[in-house]
């Protein structure tokens, strides 16, 4: 590796220069170890921001944050391997009946997953509200549950591309979290170094997500799906609507009930309608077609993989969820059609009641969170319940409140039917 040093790469790429391979290796190899300071990084990340990274540098980028740290691999396994990333939403309990349903048909998830930080849910915090359920387990036991279940969520370990971990924190506190190649760089290395075969990516679109309009989000789905192929991962990714929040509940155990309702057969039409759409990509990338994915919903087999899931790390999937002491039922003003829903505003107002948290040392409430009694487009009467509020601490309702104020509309006129999918990149 050569010397440089980090002022010459830093005015490099405030020039709108290109850096050499050569050149990221040193900068991020030297970042972890501690070489390059913070502030240098930081500069270094506003100015990607402002002047952009081309293919072959978020390539090189990526594959010098996966070095930073171990690989794990599947050689040992009988399955072929699939995994789902989506890029966070309001509701978005997905990753819950998605690897049960995949691993229905044979294909391994092992799905590293993280906690909610403001207000998008994490799967971590969701599942932690299952009586005895563990996040952190060994090596051991998630190759062990990986071979036995064939479906795996759990808390990434600290080795897995551990320049990722700088980078994003630093990224949080200088105003760079929206740059392209940082994004996809750091989800694409800690995705590439799980080692899974195939991964789909579930590229959020609308006020709820992180990408707020279509093309920023097909420009990032693009340059993910390209980084996952370079480094001979098969990848898609689909792009998909959270202007309104996924299916009808938000929180932790509120979702986990959801969930289990989808794995149950019923479930809001939404929901089901992604759950199939992510498993059918997932299993497509993984060699097998032709499937009735939806069966597996609605048999059983599904649910079946799920108590042995749940089981596995500790969790009772009988056990009653928990319930928040205090609840505040917000009702329609006028008759019509739900015209809008905001899910950043439904998802900040299920954060201040709780089910979220500010700081990573942060708890969450697990009973905590907002039910809607009707989805986008439904009929409404005025006086009916359109949402209730759900906290362990009163106090919050009149902030939660004050959220999703001027935030839900009802109109005169029928409202066009919702498109969930919006569009799927395959390379």
């Amino acid at each position: 590796m050569g010397q440089f040093a980090a002022p010459e790469l830093i005015i490099a790429k405030r020039e709108k220069g290109e850096l050499s391979t050569e050149q990221i290796d040193w900068l991020i190899a030297n970042y972890t170890s501690g070489v390059v300071a913070d502030e240098q990084m930081s500069a270094m990340a506003m100015a990607i921001l402002l002047n952009g990274m081309n293919r072959r540098e978020i390539k090189d980028l990526t594959m010098a944050m996966i070095a930073s740290g171990e690989r794990l691999n599947y050689n040992d396994l009988a399955w072929p391997t699939a995994d789902k990333h989506s890029t966070g939403g309001v509701g978005d309990k997905i990753t819950l009946p998605l690897a049960p349903l995949v691993a229905v048909f044979g294909v391994a998830v092992p799905q590293l997953s993280g906690r909610g930080l403001g207000h998008t849910g994490g799967t971590l915090d969701k599942l932690e509200s299952i009586s005895g359920w563990r996040a952190s387990i060994s090596n051991e036991e998630f190759h062990r549950q990986l071979a036995e279940v064939g479906a795996v969520i759990c808390a990434a370990g600290s080795g897995l591309a551990p320049a990722d971990r700088k980078l994003y924190s630093l990224r949080d506190v200088t105003g760079t979290v929206e740059a392209i190649p940082l994004i996809a760089s750091s989800i694409m290395s800690k995705k590439i170094a799980e080692g899974t075969k195939s991964l789909v990516l579930d590229v959020k679109v609308g006020s709820g997500a992180f990408m707020k309009n279509i093309d920023r989000a097909r420009e990032l789905a693009t340059v993910m799906v390209q980084l996952g192929q370079d480094a001979g991962v098969n990848t898609s990714a689909l792009l998909t609507d959270m202007s309104t929040p996924l299916g009808l509940k938000i929180g932790n155990a509120l979702e986990v009930e959801e969930s289990v309702e989808v794995l149950a057969g019923g479930g809001p039409a939404d929901v089901v309608e992604l759950t199939v759409a992510l498993a059918t990509e997932m299993l497509r990338l993984a060699g097998k077609t032709d499937l009735d994915v939806a069966a597996a919903l609605s048999d059983g087999r599904a649910m079946d993989k799920w108590r042995q899931m749940i089981a596995a790390q500790g969790g009772d999937p009988d056990a009653a969820l928990p319930v928040a002491k205090e609840s505040h039922v917000v009702y329609a003003e006028q008759t019509g059609y739900l015209s809008q829903l905001d899910a950043l505003a439904l998802g900040t107002a299920s954060w201040r009641l709780g089910a979220g948290r500010a700081r990573k040392e942060d708890a969450v409430q697990f009973g905590a969170g907002i039910t809607l009694h009707a989805q986008l487009g439904d009929k409404v009467t005025a006086g009916q319940p359109l949402l209730t509020l759900f906290t362990d601490e009163p106090a919050r309702f009149d902030r939660a409140l004050e959220a999703i104020d001027g935030q839900i509309q009802v109109s005169a006129d029928a409202q066009p039917a919702r498109k969930i999918i919006l569009d799927r990149i395959d390379r």
